[in-house]
């Protein structure tokens, strides 16, 4: 039967990708990419980098699918999230039928964990859903955009006995989040932090990769730069990735 793996590879140093995901790389016959367009094309290579310095003990292809459109501006947002990944299942399912042999691995590489808003297990389970095709599933961790955020400001993600929750911007937007005093901020598109000018911020852009940018400070002080900084970043790459950590004193 066919086999999938979903490789986490790190948030885009190289260098993260673990032991376990080396090991993982080098059983792939077939590699599967979804491609972004030319914008995003430095995420591609730096896939290909990682294929090159690892993937070395046996041939492979590479197999790259158009990523369908995504409607970002429609009011149903949940609803629009899920037409995009069923059109994106529907590329996914016929990659691997066309593509993967029935005895092949196949692979799909994501950046930092596949647990942590990566839709690719979701996507996975809906091609075997449908019924149309059959192949086990094998899921390697990888190191988060979160972790490495923290690493490189040199902070923990909890203060003492206390807990933190994990959201996206658009949540944030809608007000803080009760009962935590750390809240961990990703895809945020309008930088919700603007309204919790109370807090201390750990912000990092393009983290592990050469273009990598960290600010950090009492929200007040430092928002403005950071509003600056990002739209300048995201004018000169056409994209940002960004995820940054709010901390109210206790």
């Amino acid at each position: 039967m066919r086999e999938i793996l979903v490789i986490g590879v790190g948030a885009g140093d190289p260098e993260q990708v673990t032991m376990q995901g080396v090991s993982a790389l080098n059983r792939v016959d077939v590699f599967f990419v979804l491609d972004k367009g030319e914008v995003k094309q430095e995420l591609v290579d730096l896939r290909s980098e990682i294929l090159r310095r690892y993937a070395t003990s046996k041939d492979y292809r590479v197999v790259v699918g158009r990523d369908p459109e995504r409607d970002r501006t429609a009011s149903a947002y949940v609803e629009a999230v899920d037409d995009w990944r069923r059109r994106r299942a529907d590329v996914c399912a016929e990659m691997i039928a066309s593509e993967l042999g029935e005895d092949q691995v196949g692979a799909f590489l994501v950046w930092g964990d596949p647990s942590l808003y990566d839709s690719t297990l979701a996507i996975l389970d809906d091609i075997l859903a449908r019924g149309e095709l059959e192949f086990g599933v094998e899921v390697i961790p990888g190191i988060s955009s979160v972790s490495t955020l923290a690493a490189r400001h040199k902070v923990g993600l909890n203060q003492v006995g206390r807990p933190i929750q994990i959201t996206t911007g658009r949540r944030l937007a809608a007000g803080w989040p009760e009962g935590v005093d750390d809240v961990v901020v990703m895809l945020d598109a309008q930088t919700a932090f603007t309204e919790h000018l109370d807090a201390d911020i750990y912000w990092g852009a393009y983290l592990g990769t050469p273009d990598e940018i960290l600010i950090s400070g009492p929200l007040r002080e430092v928002a403005s730069e950071i509003e600056k900084v990002r739209a300048e970043a995201r004018d000169r790459k056409g994209w940002i990735m960004d995820t940054y950590l709010l901390r109210r004193p206790r």
